[in-house]
């Protein structure tokens, strides 16, 4: 990371993955061409799960290399009468997998649920009788994890944490 001053620890990647509305998910097919889309994530330990069609262009790409690379992005502002944007974001490399048996799919599932839809669980079970024959999982390993964030404080200044402090945005 070029910007060793707003590197943020693991703890606070995974904070970011954790509560992110979205993550963008970066391919690349065999041919060199880049591809990325938008999703919706869940993280379990060292795995971060979607869900989505199971067929189109970001499957053709996974199913061509399965090295793949998610952008997530938290809190973010803008600060008045600055030129600067306020973030937090976390960027994982990873092995990305297609979950093919039944139960892991239903895990991951109703983990994305879970995280998304919480009020609504009591749906899950009808749509997934009616969904998970063409609905595809797939799982990223998170091999690589980093962190970072950008924030003022209320002089305009950006702050100096000691090692290990992470204040809320």
């Amino acid at each position: 990371m070029r910007r060793k001053d707003r590197e943020m620890p693991r703890d606070f990647a995974e904070r970011v993955i954790d509560t992110c509305v979205f993550a963008v998910l970066a391919t690349v097919n065999l041919d060199g061409t880049p591809y990325c889309v938008p999703l919706s994530i869940v993280r379990e330990g060292e795995w971060i799960y979607f869900h989505g069609a199971r067929e189109g262009r970001k499957i053709e790409n996974l199913k061509a290399m399965n090295r793949v690379c998610l952008s997530c992005v938290g809190k973010t502002g803008i600060p008045e009468r600055k030129f600067t944007v306020e973030y937090e974001s976390a960027v994982v490399c990873g092995t990305v997998q297609e979950v093919l048996e039944d139960t892991e799919k239903i895990h991951g599932l109703r983990l994305l649920c879970l995280r998304h839809t919480p009020n609504n669980m009591q749906a899950f079970d009808d749509a997934l009788s009616r969904h998970l024959r063409v609905t595809g999982v797939w799982k990223v390993h998170i091999d690589e994890l980093t962190g970072k964030r950008h924030r003022l404080d209320k002089t305009g200044e950006v702050p100096q944490y000691p090692q290990g402090e992470i204040p809320e945005f």
